[in-house]
C-alpha cells in the first residue's frame, strides 16, 4: 500500500512539472506574438484641422514601397497632401542614377511612381509630368523619411474640413511581376518597367456627423501602369501580389 502511494506522489509531481512547462512555452510563445513594431510620423502639426491617423500595417510583399496620403471631397475633388515620403516630394531618389558603376542619389523622373495622387494634385512640373521636381517640392511639412516597416501617419488637415470627405491612400512597389504585368508586356515603355503592376488605389470616406472609431481602408481600383494619365482603373483581377503590400490600412479622425 505504502509502495503504490510513493508510486502516485511521483506520478502526481511528473503531471505537475509538465503542465507547469507546458505554460511556461505558452507564456513564451505568446510573448513571442507581438504586434509589429510601427514608426510614427508626423505630418503638418501646425494644421487647423483635424487631425487625421493613418496605421499602415505591412503584408507578406511589403518591400520597401512608396505611398502617398492625402485628403478629397465627397466628389472626389483635391483638397490637400497629408503625406509623401521626400523622395517623391523633392524628386530626388536615392538611387537616381549610376555614375562610376555606382548607383548615386539624383533627380529622377518617375510618373509611374504614383499618378494618381500626382494628377488629382493637378501641378505639372517643368517637364509637363505631373510629379514634384526639385525646382519646385511639395512642402516639408507634409514630407518625410520613406517608411521601411509599419507606420502610423499622425497628420493633421489645413483647415476645417467638409462635413464628408474622403482620405486617400496610394502606394506602389518596384519589379513586382505576375502572369498578367510581364517584364515584357510594354517593352518599349521605360517607365512600365519599372513599375511592373501599377500603384494600388485605397479609399476611407469619413462622415463627421456620423463619425466611426475607425475605418478600414479598402482598395477601389489600379492607377495608369507608367503614369501617362491620372485615371482609376476598378478592375483589380489582374492585381495578385500588390494587394499584400498591405496588410491593413485604417484610418482614425481623432
Amino acid at each position: 500500500m505504502n509502495f503504490k502511494r510513493k508510486d502516485m506522489q511521483r506520478i502526481l509531481i511528473v503531471i505537475t512539472v509538465l503542465i507547469a512547462a507546458a505554460c511556461s512555452t505558452a507564456t513564451m510563445n505568446k510573448k513571442e506574438a507581438t504586434p509589429e513594431q510601427k514608426t510614427i510620423i508626423t505630418s503638418n502639426p501646425e494644421g487647423k484641422g483635424p487631425l487625421i491617423s493613418l496605421e499602415f500595417t505591412k503584408g507578406k510583399s511589403f518591400n520597401y514601397p512608396l505611398m502617398a496620403v492625402w485628403l478629397e471631397d465627397s466628389e472626389g475633388n483635391y483638397i490637400q497632401t497629408l503625406f509623401v515620403p521626400v523622395t517623391i516630394a523633392t524628386g530626388v531618389f536615392k538611387y537616381g542614377k549610376q555614375e562610376k558603376n555606382k548607383w548615386v542619389s539624383a533627380p529622377k523622373r518617375a510618373p509611374q511612381t504614383l499618378p494618381y495622387w500626382s494628377h488629382k494634385r493637378g501641378i505639372k512640373a517643368s517637364d509637363g509630368l505631373y510629379m514634384p521636381e526639385p525646382e519646385n517640392p511639395v512642402s516639408d511639412a507634409y514630407s518625410g523619411a520613406t517608411p521601411v516597416e509599419g507606420f502610423i501617419l499622425n497628420a493633421k488637415a489645413d483647415q476645417e474640413l467638409p462635413a464628408v470627405f474622403r482620405v486617400m491612400f496610394e502606394i506602389n512597389q518596384n519589379w513586382d511581376w505576375n502572369e498578367y504585368w510581364t517584364n515584357n508586356k510594354y517593352p518599349d515603355d521605360e517607365n512600365y518597367k519599372m513599375s511592373c503592376q501599377p500603384a494600388l488605389v485605397y479609399e476611407a470616406r469619413v462622415d463627421l456627423t456620423n463619425l466611426k472609431e475607425s475605418y478600414r481602408m479598402k482598395p477601389v481600383g489600379h492607377s495608369h501602369y507608367s503614369g501617362k494619365t491620372g485615371e482609376l482603373f476598378p478592375d483589380l483581377s489582374t492585381i495578385t501580389t500588390a494587394l499584400n503590400i498591405a496588410d491593413s490600412i485604417v484610418v482614425r479622425i481623432r
